[in-house]
């Protein structure tokens, strides 16, 4: 594997000491260090292109891998040569090497799983165009480089008996905290919304009306869509909002619609805890996320005869693939259906 050196040729380039440290470019194209880029690449998924806070954090994490690399600290960093991080190393070469770097479960790869080396190229690619748009690179490095296949994971949804005896845990229990759990559970499977969608919902974004109505959410890339609630979920926030929501809030103009002990909006991680423990309560032995109740809505929509257009919107996919995905499951379902009332198919 070919190691990095400080630089490969071209004009010097000069640096100055930037008060908190950071060596930072002032002269010469080909010294801009690849960290600096790299938050201006963040700041511009940001601002430009809307991109959930989620969604930075897990950008954030995987170039800071790629820039270590850069730097000559990856791939048993003793043996590389001046790594500096500058972008005039950013070629195919070190892609190439990068993913190997990834994939290599020898004493000096981290040895990811494809679907984590897929993600982090997946990163590294989105970074490189951003370079290439900026005017800081005349060609992209990742242009020929084919991204690893991942095995696309196959969902596992609940089945409608699991689900059932999920949303009636939190009815045995009398508390303000279960009014509001059986609340949140009731508009996730009633919705299909993202936790992080769930847990940034605010008064004014449910309307309710006659025991139904609707709810407005904010999805990827700040994309609004509207989601009609069935009856039940309508009454489960209703009674919340009417019975438990107050007892909980201790500020006033806490706009949160779902607040945690002390009043404060709930957390993504707070729901996956409340969530993990009434599935137990429920005595569901499978592993439960909040993306479960997301791909059981999903499949129990297709099953029951929607479209797959009508599922895409109401889960807020860009892409009409993103949603295939669970056609396979209600086809599954279709075929064990067919087998076992069909008179022929015995």
């Amino acid at each position: 594997m070919r190691r990095r050196g400080g630089r490969r040729g071209g004009s010097a380039c000069v640096y100055s000491l930037h008060p908190s440290g950071m060596a930072v470019h002032v002269s010469g194209a080909e010294g801009v260090l690849v960290e600096e880029r790299v938050t201006a690449f963040l700041h511009y998924m940001a601002a430009e292109r809307g991109s959930s806070k989620n969604t930075i954090d897990a950008y954030r994490n995987d170039l800071a891998g790629f820039v270590g690399f850069v730097r000559g600290e990856g791939s048993g960093g003793a043996d590389a040569e001046d790594g500096t991080g500058a972008l005039e190393s950013l070629d195919r070469e070190l892609i190439l090497d990068y993913i190997a770097w990834l994939a290599d479960r020898g004493p000096h790869g981290k040895g990811y799983a494809k679907a984590t080396v897929a993600r982090k190229v997946a990163a590294v690619k989105s970074f490189c165009a951003f370079l290439l748009d900026s005017g800081d690179l005349s060609s992209n490095p990742t242009a020929s480089v084919e991204s690893p296949r991942a095995p696309r994971p196959v969902p596992q949804p609940l089945t409608t008996d699991e689900v059932d005896a999920l949303l009636r845990a939190p009815l045995r229990h009398g508390s303000v905290e279960a009014a509001r759990d059986a609340a949140m559970l009731g508009l996730m499977y009633a919705t299909g919304m993202r936790v992080s969608e769930l847990v940034s919902l605010n008064i004014e974004s449910i309307h309710l009306a006659r025991g139904s109505g609707y709810v407005r959410c904010l999805g990827k890339g700040a994309k609004e869509r509207t989601i009609p609630l069935d009856p039940q979920a309508a009454r489960s926030v209703e009674n919340y909002l009417d019975e438990a929501r107050a007892a909980l809030v201790r500020n006033g103009a806490q706009r949160a619609l779902f607040v945690n002990r002390r009043g404060d909006r709930l957390t993504r991680q707070g729901f996956w805890l409340i969530l993990k423990g009434y599935a137990k309560q429920a005595g569901i032995t499978s592993h439960v996320t909040p993306h479960t109740l997301r791909h059981s809505f999903a499949t129990h929509m297709l099953r029951g005869g929607a479209s797959l257009r009508a599922v895409q919107e109401l889960l807020g996919h860009a892409n009409v693939s993103t949603t295939q995905v669970y056609t396979q499951l209600a086809d599954e379902h279709l075929r064990l259906v067919y087998d076992q009332v069909h008179p022929r198919a015995q």
